[in-house]
């Protein structure tokens, strides 16, 4: 169980960074936007702001997740991060992104000066670095775990079961993109007297968190409905119960595989074989048990693993009878 336990950590360090960047870059941003009228800024500012009470969520729903399985729970509350993922998706989406617009518009219906501009650099500077470090560690975290499953960075964002780090990871990025859009249309405003352009960044930034958030959200509502695992999780499991399979073996063959998450770190798995004709309840017991071992071993965070002894043709009749599409299918 050790990989899954320094995962979650990391993930709990990431947020907790995140948290703490995000506090302090927001409140510098209130008040430099207070001080020059800048709608870019003001933007940022709740971008950040939006951002912290996101972590704040994220950290809850670590804590809640955790929680050990009870009667009405008894596979546990591993789905709870899922849920207050999908509300910082909203988060953004609602107090980020539809702020950040709504400001912009209201400046480009009467565009001002910016006033003491210096203070907006300075701001943009600190927050740089702030937003920076913090991106720097969520995405090498992000890429450790993404060189694992030998995924492409867009593609590994997809295949992630992790929404805390997914969503700190996008984030982050989106944080230091929309400081350079606010940097651009501070410079286009200052230094080129189009007091205009810091509407625009404005809405700009308010664009930009809306893709962020529509992407969070499609991904962790997949997640939230019930995902399957990784396929090199499923292959693996189904290599395993394959080594019990073929003639002289005790398996006949393997009806189905089905997986999903009940958390990042934690997989429901569900196996339905078919053993030999003749085949006793004892030698039965033995190789589901061995099978258990091994899958469990090689993959701590499967949690749950039910392996079914069912016949090939009462598999296909029940399968007929649920759901007419299931017939046949095997995660392998």
């Amino acid at each position: 169980m050790k990989g899954p336990a320094v995962q979650a950590t990391a993930s709990k360090t990431l947020v907790l960074i995140a948290l703490a960047s995000n506090l302090g870059i927001a409140l510098a941003k209130f008040a430099a936007a207070t001080w020059t009228q800048s709608s870019a800024m003001l933007s940022e500012a709740v971008h950040s702001l939006a951002d912290t009470s996101n972590e704040l969520l994220l950290l809850i729903g670590l804590s809640r997740a955790e929680r050990p399985p009870d009667t009405q729970h008894p596979f546990g509350h591993g789905k709870e991060i899922y849920f207050w993922s999908f509300i910082v998706a909203m988060m953004v989406f609602a107090l980020g992104a539809g702020v950040a617009t709504y400001e912009g518009i209201v400046k480009l219906l009467d565009p001002h000066p910016l006033r003491n501009v210096e203070v907006l650099y300075v701001v943009l500077a600190v927050a740089f670095v702030l937003e920076g470090y913090s991106m720097v560690r969520a995405v090498r975290e992000f890429n450790r775990r993404r060189e694992k499953m030998g995924l492409g960075f867009f593609r590994a964002l997809r295949a992630s079961k992790d929404p805390a780090v997914l969503s700190v990871v996008l984030e982050d990025i989106a944080a230091v993109a929309g400081l350079l859009i606010a940097l651009c249309g501070i410079m286009a405003a200052d230094l080129g007297g189009y007091d205009s352009a810091d509407g625009i960044a404005s809405i700009l930034i308010g664009l930009l968190l809306a893709v962020v958030a529509g992407f969070l959200a499609r991904e962790i509502k997949s997640l939230l409905v019930g995902e399957a695992a990784s396929p090199a999780l499923r292959k693996g499991i189904c290599e395993i119960l394959e080594s019990e399979t073929g003639p002289g073996k005790p398996i006949r063959k393997i009806n189905d595989v089905l997986t999903m998450h009940l958390g990042p770190r934690e997989v429901l798995v569900t196996a339905s074989v078919d053993f030999q004709d003749g085949v006793t309840a004892k030698t039965v017991e033995a190789v589901t048990n061995g099978l258990q071992r091994a899958i469990k071993s090689r993959y701590p965070e499967v949690r749950h693993l039910f392996i079914d002894v069912q016949s090939e043709a009462a598999f296909a009749a029940n399968a007929t009878r649920n759901n007419p599409q299931v017939v046949g299918r095997a995660d392998h």
